[in-house]
């Protein structure tokens, strides 16, 4: 599902219809494209699988399909001969139009039902946010190779605030769309991408539309929604086991102590190994008083070596374990680990206290805990 959102979420859409009370019609303006090229629509319901429902072709520019309508929804989308991207629409018994471009795809779009105007409405706001990071990427590259601090600051400073604007018009758009399939679809990125906490996923399912809340796709961000719960703040951190560098096997029960860090690393992560000397200066000050720290290594196979030296070289005297299996560690899966550094403290009882703490607010927080003499 997350591959269609990521399509749903570049794509742009298409559309259009005219019929009698039972079916409703998709018609297209192809500019530029042959005569003769192929318009494939598929659908996308139950099963998550596309399959083809109609091929039309295009004809003096042209294209037009007349399908029944139904009370199931559904996400469907167009697959134009020789274009490698999909145009999304979600059909609503509503006669649709579309305009396709064949030399600016992501130009193209749709008209007709209250879903698809929305749709529309999200990907422009989101194009535009996207050409804004893309010229901050733009300027960092240039601060970095004049090595101009200021500048590097003040890009990241607007970067943070682009991302929260960004996160909050995703949020504002769930809230006003609870009639959209597309809503449900977003909810499962934002979860994923870490978002939206559980609770607030939870609250946007509760009030969804009857017709909605029916989905097929909501059972699946229902799912999604109870994994995350499993290492979310006030729950039981999940036990788990793995090898030490020593080949022996290690739990997070034998680990803990008073308080307990678990540190997702890797040592191929730069900004992992630029905080290690913080954690390592914390530990070095709390360990005594009860902080324990097992960290969890996304190193590849083969690179036990790597992951050896760099624990060494970063003086990192406390817990490790690895499966050495990169994004496919089974515990970061287990935790919904999609970035590092991540970290989790843990209480005494093993419950998740708080969440990604780095730098100085990892300082503070120990302090708060344990005192700081």
């Amino acid at each position: 599902m997350r591959r269609l959102l990521v399509t749903l979420l570049t794509a742009t859409l298409l559309i259009s219809c005219a019929g009698d009370s039972n079916t409703f019609t998709l018609k297209g303006t192809a500019n530029n494209f042959d005569d003769g090229t192929e318009v494939y629509v598929y659908s996308i319901k139950d099963s998550n699988q596309p399959k083809v429902i109609d091929t039309l072709t295009i004809k003096n520019g042209t294209f037009e399909g007349t399908y029944p309508k139904s009370d199931s929804i559904s996400v469907n989308y167009i697959n134009v001969e020789g274009v490698q991207a999909n145009i999304v629409y979600f059909p609503e018994n509503e006669d649709m139009n579309a305009t396709l471009y064949k030399d600016s795809i992501g130009s193209s779009f749709v008209s007709g039902g209250k879903q698809n105007e929305a749709f529309t409405s999200f990907s422009e706001k989101m194009r535009t946010i996207n050409e804004k990071k893309q010229a901050q990427m733009k300027e960092f590259r240039s601060a970095q190779q004049s090595s101009d601090v200021a500048t590097i600051k003040q890009i990241q400073q607007e970067n943070a605030a682009l991302t929260k604007e960004e996160t909050e018009f995703k949020k504002e758009f769930i809230k006003n769309n609870k009639n959209s399939l597309f809503s449900v679809m977003l909810l499962s990125e934002m979860i994923s991408r870490k978002e939206m906490n559980a609770e607030e996923a939870s609250e946007v399912l509760n009030n969804l539309s009857p017709k909605v809340a029916a989905s097929p796709i909501v059972t699946q961000v229902e799912a999604m929604i109870a994994n995350a719960r499993k290492a979310d703040i006030g729950s039981i951190a999940p036990n788990f086991s793995a090898p030490t560098p020593e080949g022996e096997t290690l739990s997070l029960k034998d680990a803990m102590g008073k308080y307990t860090i678990i540190d997702f690393w890797a040592s191929w992560c730069k900004p992992c190994r630029i905080e290690n000397p913080n954690v390592v200066k914390v530990y070095e000050k709390y360990h005594d008083k009860g902080l324990n720290i097992i960290s969890v290594s996304l190193d590849r196979q083969k690179q036990k070596d790597k992951w050896i030296k760099a624990i060494a070289d970063d003086n990192m005297d406390w817990h490790h374990v690895s499966n050495l299996q990169f994004w496919q560690d089974p515990i970061a899966r287990q935790y919904n680990v999609r970035a590092i550094p991540a970290t989790f403290l843990l209480d005494e009882n093993g419950k998740i206290i708080d969440k990604d703490l780095r730098g100085p607010a990892l300082g503070a927080k120990m302090e708060s805990l344990l005192g700081s003499e």
